[in-house]
């Protein structure tokens, strides 16, 4: 579960955007990133373990800190995931337009995301749910088409240029850009934040304490070996230059680096992959958002009308609907750059909270030393400057909103 939810936009995408900003750099942004998110998500499980409901950090906040937390929690949730699921719709579009051949316009490919948020949105209100056994297959797909990226990637690098594009130097000139590393980092982060689905799941797995600690390590760890792979992979075959360029010009970056293999056949492989895993995520992310706004509902956070829950698909439609709609508006910007950047800014806020309310916790509850929590907080909040102040402040606007919507709604109810 925990593979399935952070395999997805961003190895096929967010690799490629990180490349442009630090370069051969990545390697080091994606280990660094895999830390805080090891660190997160240790803070995650442990509050998953003392307080097992759904519902994530919206409720953490609500029960440890106070209720402003908990609903600044749960709008970062809706505007974090929201881009998320954005910039999965871009992402499918453009591996979509470029394993067809077609040179698509930033329109085209905007129309066919919308297309599929439509239809996603529909299938979703009308009760299907993501199975186990379909994330399985996700999973199974997207594993075997990263394996294929690596094995047949090495096959065809040039070993003489390898120093020269993955080598010590490039790590020593990472660290001469300590901005461009940072912010390459908190845009990597994004990409394994699928573990808090993890934690939700404290209701529903035997001896929680233990089992969903090993879980979101194991995920987390393997993931990282993945992404390390698979930049490595791709640096070492076309360089940075040529990796970023791909992701800025192209938006399908893995598939364009498998077209410069020895092996044709890799790069069809890699765009049915990606394909298949950016719609499995955009599935999973309005399911799950529609669920908090839900959650919201009920609490008299959002408005009332989004609590319904249909008779006869036993789905919240409206609750489906909104967030669809909210996606689709994310997704006319056009550029999964500024939508990861933005679900970046949004998640690092979120993930604070999940280690503030980690620290929150009583000294029975807590299995894990303060200093883990501590470092995620600090990591978190400490990485937010680095992403950008637009994005920044168009997070703020909309947060004041979300917050003066639910303050409307409670005085009004």
């Amino acid at each position: 579960m925990g593979l399935g939810s952070i395999l997805g936009t961003g190895v096929f995408v967010s690799l490629g955007i990180g490349a442009e900003i630090i370069g051969s750099g990545l390697l080091l942004a994606v280990i660094l990133a895999a830390l805080i998110a090891i660190a997160n998500g240790l803070s995650s499980a442990q509050l998953a373990a003392a307080h097992p409901i759904s519902g994530g950090t919206y409720e953490y906040g609500h029960k440890f800190i106070g209720p402003k937390a908990g609903l600044v929690a749960g709008w970062m949730f809706l505007l974090a995931k929201s881009a998320s699921a954005a910039t999965a719709a871009l992402g499918f579009s453009g591996y979509v337009f470029h394993s067809i051949g077609v040179d698509s316009s930033k329109m085209a490919k905007v129309s066919l995301a919308l297309v599929l948020v439509a239809v996603l949105t529909a299938l979703v209100s009308s009760g299907i749910q993501r199975s186990n056994r379909a994330n399985q297959i996700i999973v199974a797909l997207t594993l075997t088409t990263l394996a294929c990226f690596v094995v047949f990637g090495w096959l065809s690098v040039d070993l003489a240029l390898v120093s020269e594009h993955i080598g010590p130097k490039t790590w020593i000139e990472a660290f001469e850009s300590p901005y461009a590393l940072l912010n390459a980092t908190g845009l990597m982060f994004v990409a394994y934040t699928g573990y808090g689905r993890i934690a939700t799941l404290g209701e529903e797995v035997l001896e929680p304490a233990k089992t969903i600690p090993k879980a979101i390590i194991g995920a987390l760890g393997l993931t990282m070996v993945l992404y390390i792979g698979v930049a490595a992979t791709a640096l070492a075959t076309v360089g940075a230059a040529a990796f970023a360029d791909t992701t800025a010009s192209i938006s399908a970056p893995l598939e364009v680096v498998a077209h410069s293999f020895n092996h044709s056949f890799v790069a069809p492989v890699v765009a049915f992959g990606a394909i298949t895993a950016m719609v499995g995520v955009l599935l999973n992310l309005i399911l799950g958002l529609s669920r908090v706004l839900l959650a919201m509902a009920r609490r008299r956070e959002a408005p009332r009308f989004l609590e319904e829950v249909d008779v006869v698909s036993q789905s919240p439609a409206k609750a489906v609907w909104v967030m669809g709609c909210i996606v689709a508006a994310i997704v006319l910007v056009g550029d999964f750059k500024t939508t990861w950047s933005f679900s970046a800014f949004s998640v690092l806020v979120y993930y604070g909270i999940t280690n503030w309310a980690a620290l929150k916790l009583p000294e029975e509850n807590r299995r894990f030393p303060r200093a883990i929590s501590y470092f995620g907080l600090v990591a978190c909040f400490g990485l937010m400057p680095f992403i950008s102040l637009k994005i920044a402040l168009v997070t703020a606007v909309l947060l004041v909103l979300g917050l003066g919507l639910s303050s409307f709604i409670k005085r009004t109810d």
